[in-house]
């Protein structure tokens, strides 16, 4: 037997699953890792950790099937932040995690400045502590010493996908793919490369960065000391491009949606960037093979400049993006403690009928899609001495679904089409209860396909079409298959006014970080 490697490094854990030819899976392996808060609104990560995490969960997949592995694919918890001393191989501080806010004030001075609308026309995104570029800059800023280095070439820069090819290749690489590259606030949509106006804005000194490759395409290898042989590293995208790939959203118009530690919403726009009127980001999905750039431009690596006249085969998104899907659930289990494990929120909601009115703002984070909103934190209002814990339950389930209704709502005004189904993944799209929900607020079909490892499985599919373990998007589209479909059964009248109430209790959450 012939397999690809997919290795899914994610907020809460690190993955490894073994994918054969007709898209199963043969082996899976995860292990959970720390997260550390070190003051209200901050969350990081120990990124040694993450990459022992990441290669013990390979060994322990690779160990459950024989057989030959023909090449590796990586996608990762996207924006998380890391920064490391190239000689040694050492992070000289903890990554600062994708949730992290504490540089909402930074991004609440560029906004005074006048930058929003340069920032989205180059980068798709909004201003938001989300992405890497104020992270990174606050790294510079703060871990004594760093800037100076950083601007020597002795550092580098990457997120969560850079730093496991590092490691993988024994510090001879230092590379990140593009659908990463746009979530960075530095990377130009138009001219495919960092951005000087945008390291000058935020103080990023080009030594620092990654090259950017393709999403699709052999690498590297991997160090033969690793898995006892070399594999080719031949696959890299983002979690949620990942997932977009891995549920065959090949053509302009499909979305879906994957429901993990954040929710993400993601719809294929093509070969062109479509800039949304209503906060939503365009980002690049994937980017096909292409010529690569040579190695040079200093230390980093990235410095590559003639990778602006290079054909590109991106293929480009918008995405609304919830902050907190599963998270809440953890909350309701490690907060509350009003279950024991998150598979027990399911039967502890449907113990009740409705909320009674009760309404979760998941804020815990802030707000992402459509609101943007750093300071929101999180709410729960509409309770009375009725409330009880199933009531709770049942209403954190419908913030997920209503978060994502928000998303959903906004792509489609975007689009201008009316998008008809909504296909779903991610560890949460096996809540039934909570798929219906969401074909109750959206007023279209939710469809869960037979296989949910659609993050892992797109890394690998990405990684296959490069060395020919499959053939072309055809076979990969002909592997998708529905395992269930949630039709909605809420009425309209209901429907929107369940909408509206909802907008109510996210109004009462916003900017409460800011008294």
């Amino acid at each position: 037997m012939k397999y690809v490697l997919a290795l899914d490094q994610g907020t809460t854990s690190s993955r490894a699953i073994l994918f054969d030819a007709e898209g199963r899976v043969a082996a899976l392996a995860q292990r959970e890792f720390r997260q550390i808060f070190p003051q209200p609104g901050w969350v990081e990560h120990d990124a040694r950790e993450i990459w022992a995490t990441q290669h013990a969960v390979a060994l322990e997949a690779l160990a459950q099937a024989q057989g030959e592995v023909v090449a590796l694919g990586i996608t990762n918890q996207r924006e998380t932040t890391v920064l490391w001393d190239r000689a040694t191989g050492q992070p000289v501080a903890n990554a600062i995690v994708w949730q992290d806010r504490r540089t909402a004030e930074r991004c609440d001075a560029l906004r005074a400045q006048g930058k929003a609308a340069l920032i989205q026309k180059k980068t798709g995104l909004v201003i938001d502590s989300y992405f890497s570029g104020t992270k990174l800059e606050w790294l510079l800023d703060h871990v004594p010493g760093a800037r100076a280095r950083a601007e020597a070439g002795e550092l580098a820069f990457g997120t969560v996908d850079a730093w496991l090819v590092w490691n993988l290749t024994g510090g001879r690489v230092h590379a990140t793919d593009a659908s990463n590259a746009s979530r960075t606030l530095l990377f130009n949509l138009h001219t495919q490369d960092w951005d000087d106006e945008l390291l000058a804005l935020l103080r990023i000194p080009r030594a620092v960065l990654p090259r950017v490759v393709p999403s699709s395409g052999v690498l590297a290898e991997t160090n033969a000391s690793l898995f006892d042989k070399a594999i080719p590293i031949a696959g890299m995208a983002g979690d949620q491009q990942a997932a977009t790939f891995g549920q065959a959203c090949f053509a302009p118009g499909m979305a879906k949606n994957t429901y993990g530690t954040g929710c993400f919403m993601l719809m294929n726009t093509g070969a062109r960037p479509v800039f949304s009127r209503n906060k939503l980001l365009t980002t690049i999905a994937w980017e096909g093979p292409r010529a690569l750039p040579r190695e040079g431009g200093g230390a980093g690596g990235g410095g590559h400049s003639q990778a602006a006249q290079l054909p590109s085969n991106a293929c480009y998104a918008l995405e609304g993006s919830v902050f907190m899907a599963g998270a809440t659930v953890q909350w309701l289990r490690d907060g509350l403690q009003i279950i024991g494990s998150a598979a027990e929120v399911e039967s502890l909601a449907a113990q009740v009928e409705d909320t009674g009115d009760v309404y979760l703002v998941p804020a815990f984070a802030g707000l992402g899609t459509p609101d943007w909103d750093g300071y929101a934190r999180g709410t729960l209002v509409g309770m009375t001495r009725g409330t009880t814990r199933a009531h709770i339950a049942r209403a954190a389930l419908e913030a997920i679904a209503l978060q994502s209704a928000d998303v959903f709502g906004a792509m489609s005004r975007d689009a201008r089409i009316p998008l008809r189904e909504l296909r779903v993944d991610g560890g949460a799209c096996r809540n039934d209860l909570l798929m219906q929900m969401q074909a109750d607020v959206l007023g279209v079909p939710v469809v869960r396909p037979r296989v949910t490892e659609t993050t892992a499985l797109g890394a690998a599919y990405l990684a296959g079409l490069a060395t020919g373990f499959w053939k072309d998007a055809g076979e990969i589209s002909a592997q998708w298959q529905v395992e269930r479909r949630f039709e909605p059964r809420l009425a309209e009248q209901e429907r929107r006014a369940k909408l509206a109430r909802w907008r109510e209790a996210v109004e009462r959450a916003k900017g409460w970080a800011r008294t």
